[in-house]
């Protein structure tokens, strides 16, 4: 029998060494994702984290510093970092045959938070009294890659193509690698800094309040206002955190809402690109195609249950019909006896 997953450290390997052509850094396919390759020795050399973010060394080995205090990571091992951190990175061991590889990829801590929520038992025993805030938290920690993460991690980056897989697969894996580390020794750790930079910054806010009002015609400017901040201002700090442009993550946000009206099958295609923001039809149907790879009307077709079909039969049973030709028909049926 063939085994259940198929991949493995090689594979992983492999898949970052096709994202990085050349050494130092490499940005990757999807926002955030930033692939470093070293094939001597380098360092040190600062860096400042400015978003939450897990980052996963695949070969060779590396020495971070974080206030003084140094941590060696070797080979599928990583860490989760907050914002506003500075660390001082030295590559230990690489070579051309044998590059460094490694991974960063920013993560959004509303995420974080919505997909804990789902996990009750694991939040309560890692916070009892309700505060994350409280728990004490060290500022970095080497985990290993364990096979679960491994295999959502290597799913993920492969989804982050072009096509369908990366509109539909990669955001899903994504919730895999998220939920795998919370699962994980580092799930105290990923929520107390997913609160700190929910608590910090203005960013989370707006998403809840944008989530609440996607039929009405937000604008950039309009979220930050929210913020108090200029657009320009509250644009780079967007990015920072969530790894995309504010319209981007408003568009998104809308055409997956959208997707759920559509599955659920009661409404319109018209009324529906009217309660996610669009004001023209047509760009709705668009757009909707650009990123699922299908109309809104085929997705409704395939995904929705058989409502609309249930309705006609009903109301076909319920027409009054002529016995001529009909035969006898039994009560409240509609359809002959025999």
């Amino acid at each position: 029998m063939a085994p259940r997953h198929p991949l493995g450290p090689d594979e992983l390997i492999a898949e970052l060494a096709a994202r990085a052509p050349q050494a130092g850094v490499n940005a990757g396919a999807w926002p955030g994702l930033t692939v470093y390759k070293f094939t001597s020795p380098a360092g040190p050399a600062w860096r400042e984290v400015r978003s939450l973010l897990v980052y996963l060394v695949a070969q060779g080995r590396e020495a971070v510093t974080i206030d003084s205090e140094t941590y060696v990571f070797d080979p599928f091992q990583y860490l989760v970092l907050g914002s506003r951190v500075q660390i001082e990175a030295e590559i230990l061991e690489a070579s051309a045959g044998r590059p460094f590889l490694s991974f960063v990829l920013q993560i959004d801590p509303g995420l974080v938070r919505q997909m804990s929520g789902s996990m009750l038992e694991r939040r309560e025993t890692a916070w009892p009294s309700g505060q994350p805030a409280a728990f004490p938290v060290q500022r970095a920690c080497a985990s290993v890659l364990d096979q679960e993460l491994l295999w959502a991690v290597l799913r993920f980056l492969r989804a982050t193509g072009t096509g369908m897989d990366r509109r539909v697969l990669a955001p899903l894996y994504l919730r895999e690698m998220i939920y795998r580390m919370l699962q994980g020794e580092q799930y105290a750790r990923l929520l107390a800094l997913a609160a700190a930079e929910s608590s910090s910054s203005p960013v989370p806010a707006v998403i809840d309040y944008v989530r609440g009002h996607l039929a009405e015609p937000l604008t950039v400017s309009d979220m930050a206002d929210l913020a108090s901040l200029s657009p320009s201002a509250f644009a780079h700090l967007f990015r920072d955190v969530t790894g995309r442009s504010p319209y981007q993550l408003l568009k998104e946000m809308r055409l997956d809402r959208a997707r759920e009206l559509l599955a659920d099958g009661s409404l319109t295609v018209t009324r529906i690109s009217k309660e996610v923001g669009y004001a023209s039809v047509s760009h709705f149907i668009s757009e909707f195609r650009g990123r699922f790879g299908m109309t809104p009307r085929s997705y409704r077709d395939s995904h929705a249950p058989p409502r609309e079909l249930d309705t006609q039969r009903a109301a076909h049973a319920a027409r009054p019909r002529s016995r001529a030709g009909m035969g006898n028909t039994s009560a409240g049926t509609g359809y002959p006896q025999r």
